[in-house]
């Protein structure tokens, strides 16, 4: 019984394909944390800052 389960990979792809999605989602929430102050002071201050630019651009078409 053993030795049939040690052979038997049926499972191993999905396993495996979990895995991999387990350490994107790890990846991206790493690189959210590290990343996030300096993403929202880029888009959010400013004069380029992306809420005063599109103001700027709409105010144009006004």
């Amino acid at each position: 019984m053993l030795k049939s389960f040690i052979a038997d990979e049926t499972g191993a792809t999905a396993i495996e394909y979990g895995l991999l999605a387990g350490l994107i989602a790890v990846a991206v929430i790493v690189s959210f944390v590290t990343l996030g102050d300096s993403l929202f002071n880029l888009m959010a201050t400013g004069p380029g800052a992306a809420g005063n630019v599109i103001a700027a651009q709409t105010a144009k078409i006004d």
